[in-house]
C-alpha cells in the first residue's frame, strides 16, 4: 500500500460526517490519505506529535477541521512545515462563523488556508491541487475533474433551457 501523502484530522470524531468528504474526493482522485480524531484542547501532546512526524510519515498537505473554539488548525500549522487547510466545522449557536475566523485569522508566520464552513470537499480538492503542483498524474486527474464539473453543469444549463424552469424543477428538483 502507498503512504498517505494527505493527512485529515479533526477535533472530535462527532466531525467525521463533515470531514469524510474531503476523505471520499482524494480517495477518487487517486490520492492515499489518512484520518484520526484528536483534540488540540484535549490531547494537545498527540497533536503536537501528530504535526511534527507528518514529514517524516511522507505526508504533503493536512487537512485539519475544527469546530466551536477552532485552534486545531493553527495548533498543527505551528508545529509543521506542510501547508495546512482548514475546515470550519459547523457546530455552535453561531452557525460556524466563530469557526470561521478562529481559523481564517492566523497570526503573521503561521498561514493556514481556510475554506468554507462544512467546506471538507474543497479542501480535499485544494490539497489534490497542492500536490499536482509537482504530480503531473495528479495534476491531469484535476484538469479531469473539472473537465467533469464543466460537463454536468453544461448539461443542466441545457435540459433547463429545453424543459423551461417549471418542468425542470418538477423533474429534478422536487
Amino acid at each position: 500500500m502507498a503512504h498517505a501523502q494527505v493527512g485529515i484530522i479533526m477535533g472530535s470524531d462527532s466531525d467525521l460526517p463533515i470531514m469524510k468528504v474531503a476523505l471520499e474526493v482524494l480517495h477518487d482522485l487517486g490520492i492515499e490519505s489518512e484520518i484520526t480524531a484528536l483534540s488540540a484542547h484535549r490531547a494537545p501532546e498527540a497533536v503536537a506529535e501528530y504535526a511534527k512526524t507528518a514529514v517524516e510519515r511522507g505526508l504533503k498537505v493536512i487537512i485539519a477541521g475544527a469546530g466551536v473554539a477552532a485552534h486545531l488548525p493553527g495548533v498543527i500549522a505551528a508545529f509543521t512545515p506542510l501547508p495546512v487547510i482548514g475546515v470550519p466545522i459547523k457546530s455552535s449557536g453561531t452557525a460556524g462563523i466563530d469557526s470561521l475566523f478562529a481559523i481564517a485569522q492566523m497570526p503573521p508566520g503561521v498561514p493556514v488556508a481556510t475554506v468554507a464552513i462544512n467546506g471538507a470537499k474543497n479542501a480535499g480538492i485544494l490539497a489534490a491541487q497542492m500536490i499536482g503542483t509537482g504530480d503531473s498524474a495528479t495534476r491531469e486527474k484535476i484538469v479531469a475533474f473539472k473537465a467533469k464539473l464543466e460537463k454536468e453543469v453544461l448539461d443542466k444549463a441545457q435540459k433547463l433551457e429545453e424543459k423551461g424552469f417549471e418542468r425542470y424543477i418538477k423533474e429534478n428538483l422536487s
